[in-house]
């Protein structure tokens, strides 16, 4: 068995080399040739997989260890027979600290009072499910905007996507990107906004029109970005008007990565039939691999912040992409990851 495994993904050297033939490279350089007699892959998002990379392989099975799979052409993937296998879920820890973080920080910085504030939460799966739940536990009101799961449960808990623009003097983008996303924050969206109000996006760069994002920033309170259209060639007019601006690490907390590394060798596990690693989970050294309980009863908006920068300092990413957002790639690459936080 031939398993190629793009380099960049953590904790994951020498697991299935006692199983197979596993070859390093670089996710975005992986090309039709190094497939062309693989079995596996195991990748993330910088490796486009489709009719150029697969046509004539053997690959059976493509593993990411990532939540979103917009990277993998699935219907040529059916019709292929090739399985696919993404890590759903495994982010949802990181990006609530994400939004966390940036929410109370900048409503710090800018001295905007979030008490009594409607958060509006786009997509409710794993993550957005994360982001509201923690929202609730610290006071705020919610609204959820969720089409697929309205249909599929009821429409009690969830409203449409001009109420939830109309209302919400926070809105957080957690959709995946398919034809019916692709382009949603467009100008209509933005035009339906509160004035003032504060945009988040950390699901994927493609759901803003970022052309009409910038036209709507003045009306905007403030705006958070951590994915953008065309990276790692970013906007970067867009990146100095955002107010906080980051390179896609939103998710990049080290139990999120743990988990997906996790996933993505246990799909290639249950797959083959290699039955010790069906429960795999990786064993690094150190003291980081639980997240740490955060206690914020009775804690002023302010202290909160604090707290929350302490333990994840948001500012920092945003510092380190805003002196040079050509690193994008680099800064991803070598980040350091964080360790999450969680808040009962």
């Amino acid at each position: 068995m031939k398993i190629i495994i793009d380099k960049a993904i953590p904790f994951i050297e020498g697991v299935l080399e006692p199983y197979g033939e596993v070859h390093y490279l670089d996710g975005q350089s992986i090309s039709a040739a190094d497939v062309k007699d693989a079995d596996a892959l195991i990748i993330r998002t910088r490796t486009r997989c489709g009719s150029a990379l697969l046509d004539g392989s053997s690959v059976k099975i493509i593993s990411t260890a990532t939540i979103g799979v917009d990277h993998i052409d699935q219907d040529y993937c059916k019709a292929k027979g090739i399985y696919v296998r993404n890590a759903a879920g495994c982010n949802a820890g990181g990006v609530m600290n994400y939004v966390l973080s940036s929410l109370y920080g900048i409503a710090s910085r800018k001295r905007i009072k979030l008490s009594g504030c409607k958060v509006g939460v786009i997509g409710v799966g794993n993550v957005g499910s994360r982001v509201a739940s923690t929202l609730q536990i610290l006071g705020f009101n919610t609204l959820l905007c969720d089409p697929p799961r309205a249909e599929a449960e009821g429409p009690a808990q969830f409203c449409d996507l001009d109420f939830l623009l109309r209302n919400s003097d926070v809105v957080t983008m957690h959709v995946p990107l398919n034809p019916t996303t692709r382009g949603m924050a467009d100008a209509a969206f933005f035009s339906k906004m509160k004035l003032g109000a504060i945009f988040i996006n950390t699901c994927r760069g493609e759901v803003v029109v970022e052309a009409d994002l910038k036209e709507a920033i003045p009306k905007l309170g403030s705006v958070i970005i951590d994915t953008w259209c065309r990276e790692p060639d970013v906007d970067r007019e867009l990146v100095e008007m955002a107010d906080i601006a980051t390179p896609h690490i939103a998710g990049y907390s080290y139990q999120g990565k743990l988990l997906g590394t996790a996933m993505a060798v246990r799909g290639v596990a249950r797959y083959f039939g290699i039955q010790d690693l069906y429960e795999f989970f990786p064993n690094p050294e150190g003291d980081l691999k639980d997240a740490v309980k955060l206690d914020l009863r009775g804690l002023s908006e302010g202290q909160i912040a604090s707290a929350l920068q302490y333990n994840y300092p948001v500012f920092t990413d945003d510092f380190m992409f805003r002196m040079n957002p050509g690193a994008f790639e680099s800064l991803r690459e070598n980040y350091r990851y964080r360790r999450e936080f969680f808040i009962d």
